[in-house]
């Protein structure tokens, strides 16, 4: 490895500053130093610089962390060396980034953490620092006419990464969307402040990184916005027909095809496309709950995954009827316009805070993230470990832990007494709030929820919390369980999704003529790594059964890894010159008892509450039990042993 002698003296190319300089210097003062010195020794092969005495310290607790923990006098002597590299990159001086090997990237990420991280973390998160390749099969012009199309079913962050990888490897395909436009989950989700739970300079795609991201935590309109451009950026949008809807699928044995009937805005459509490729994710159709009387309300009713923003909030007495995700930044966003909110809380949310929820990212970030080469994408590891897999232990149940009812292990109890002490703090000038507020059960037993002003809202005395839910609506009154009832102007259904009915707006029906409902049954969907199901040859889901990390990560991180594996089937299907490719019986079965196995040993089984991971005999659905690592190993090189190859004409081997 290169290595660059830097010193701490003003360098002669720094005198004379120009405005590229005084942007410089502006943009260190702001920098994030742990970031900003894995970036430098990137950079410079000098690992002197994390090693010694400007090693990071003290990095515990939520945020960034931007000091490193240094003293004021160390963080100036990073940002002078720091300027010297960058006008060295800026010169053509100073070398590119070095050749990483995902050891070397695991050694250099631990140290900008003052943490070490697993040796089994070190390819994942050396794919997505982009020092070792994520690529998928690329298919030459002689395999062009064994290349088989491929029907793309939704236009989110999954069916977008997988038409641009079809697009790279070469493979002919049709997208469709049944919404006006692109986006999934955020083109449905606009409710007023709306947005992302995990850092958006994570929460977005490997190989299309933007610099220039306006918040930490992005809304829904800069998500929607990075969604529209990458798309365009790549020549997807054209091959995108909107207002199209895949109703059915039928595997033809005979033909090796899916035979699909599609509804678009010509009306109904029969299409054949020997591969489908299920991109509509778990969080596509809104749980509406059953309330005696509302659909009487003489107000606006509306669901936040549905929202109308012709709606008028201001002045209006507003009833939120959950208090899940978008609960806790749906009610911050409109607390301050309407007469009155009124929140019903049938349990109670552990909520975690972050100071960079709400925080713009500075200009000077900004300037970094463009200009200091390997900078962005340090600052979005850090990310992809301190969200991830680093809370994964929190999770797992420690059966000689005594007080199982608040904590399942050591880890976990140490993360209750700090969010409980958070929560009492937040809640000082309301204290008969507290015990409301305080769940009874395990952290991370439900969802993880960031704190977007919830706290503040609830302090309000324009704002009340019913600990109850709701039982019916008479009038424009709402009447809780305990029979204390409110009067609305405005009614929002705060109540998530249906995310145990996996793929339910569809039909799907394989080789034996059984459907994957008749399969699957209401809500214990099941597929081999969350992705394919036997006897339903060349389908394969996105974000499907017991592939959400429900211990943190990115969601995109894991769509990558999904698409490269069926990719690597679709490469199977073209060098053996077969026609389909089936998970075999006794592979899917193993799988998902070793999957259950695990589930079991998870927090998401704890009686003490109820998540919408677990179906109706307590089976976990939705979540992987295993960390985003392991789940990057199992998913790296398919295995063709696990599979079964058809040929046409009935012939399978």
């Amino acid at each position: 490895m290169i290595v660059t002698q830097v010193t701490s003296s003003s360098s002669s190319a720094v005198e004379g500053d120009d405005p590229f300089l005084a942007d410089a210097r502006l943009a260190l003062a702001e920098a994030n130093l742990p970031s900003l010195l894995a970036a430098m020794v990137h950079l410079t092969g000098d690992r002197s610089l994390l090693e010694g005495r400007f090693r990071p310290r003290d990095m515990r607790g939520p945020g960034d962390h931007d000091s490193a923990g240094l003293d004021p006098e160390l963080q100036d002597e990073v940002r002078a060396l720091a300027l010297e590299i960058l006008v060295g990159v800026a010169s053509g001086k100073t070398p590119a980034l070095q050749p990483l090997t995902a050891d070397e990237v695991l050694e250099i990420l631990s140290l900008s953490l003052d943490e070490e991280v697993p040796s089994a973390q070190a390819g994942m998160l050396a794919e997505e620092l982009g020092a070792v390749s994520r690529a998928t099969p690329v298919f030459d012009e002689t395999a062009r006419e064994r290349i088989p199309s491929v029907l793309v079913v939704g236009a989110g962050f999954s069916g977008l990464c997988a038409a641009i990888r079809l697009k790279e490897a070469g493979v002919p395909y049709t997208m469709i969307e049944r919404r006006p436009d692109l986006g999934g989950t955020w083109y449905d989700n606009t409710y007023p402040g709306c947005g992302v739970d995990t850092p958006i300079h994570l929460y977005s795609f490997s190989f299309a990184q933007r610099s220039d991201w306006p918040r930490y935590f992005a809304k829904q309109g800069d998500v929607s916005d990075y969604l529209t451009k990458v798309a365009a950026d790549l020549d997807i949008s054209p091959r995108i027909r909107f207002g199209t809807e895949l109703v059915e699928a039928a595997w033809d044995e005979a033909a090796q095809v899916w035979n699909v009937r599609l509804e678009g805005p010509e009306g109904p459509r029969a299409e054949q496309y020997p591969i489908v490729i299920s991109a509509v994710g778990l969080f596509n159709q809104p749980s509406t709950p059953e309330i005696d009387g509302l659909e009487g309300f003489a107000g606006p009713v509306a669901h936040t995954a549905a929202w109308d923003p012709s709606i008028e909030l201001t002045g209006k007495r507003v009833a939120v009827i959950g208090t899940g995700a978008s609960a806790m930044q749906f009610v911050p966003a409109i607390a301050d316009r309407a007469q009155h909110v009124t929140i019903f809380q049938r349990s109670a949310q552990w909520i975690i805070p972050n100071p960079n929820t709400e925080r713009l990212v500075p200009e000077g970030q900004k300037f970094l993230m463009d200009h200091f080469p390997g900078y962005l994408g340090w600052y979005r590891l850090r990310h992809a470990w301190n969200f991830g897999d680093r809370l994964h232990p929190m999770l797992r149940i420690d059966d000689t832990w005594e007080d199982q009812e608040r904590s399942i292990n050591a880890d976990n109890e140490r993360h209750r007494a700090f969010l409980t002490r958070y929560i009492s703090r937040q809640l000082a000038a309301r204290p008969e709030l507290i015990d409301v507020c305080v769940p009874t059960y395990p952290p991370y037993g439900k969802r993880p929820l960031l704190d977007h002003g919830w706290f503040v809202s609830l302090v309000r005395d324009d704002v009340t919390l019913v600990p109850h839910g709701v039982t019916k609506v008479e009038g424009d009154t709402v009447v809780a369980s305990d029979g204390t009832s409110y009067e609305a102007d405005v009614i929002v259904l705060a109540t998530g999704f249906r995310t145990l009915d996996v793929l339910g707006t569809m039909s799907v029906t394989g080789r034996d003529g059984e459907s994957l409902r008749d399969a699957w049954g209401a809500d214990d969907a099941r597929a081999y790594l969350g992705m394919t199901v036997p006897h339903f040859p060349n389908f394969f889901i996105l974000y499907g059964p017991n592939t959400n990390a429900g211990h943190g990560g990115s969601h995109v991180m894991s769509v990558e890894m999904q698409v490269r594996y069926v990719l690597q089937a679709i490469g199977q299907l073209v060098e053996s010159e077969a026609t389909s490719i089936e998970v075999r019986p006794d592979v899917f079965e193993a799988y998902n008892a070793e999957l259950d196995v695990a589930l079991e040993g998870s927090i998401w089984t704890h009686e003490g509450m109820t998540n919408y991971y677990r179906n109706s005999a307590g089976r976990i659905v939705t979540n992987i039990p295993w960390t985003n690592a392991e789940y990057w190993h199992r998913t790296r090189t398919l295995d063709p042993s696990d599979f079964v190859f058809g040929r046409g004409e009935g012939v399978r081997s």
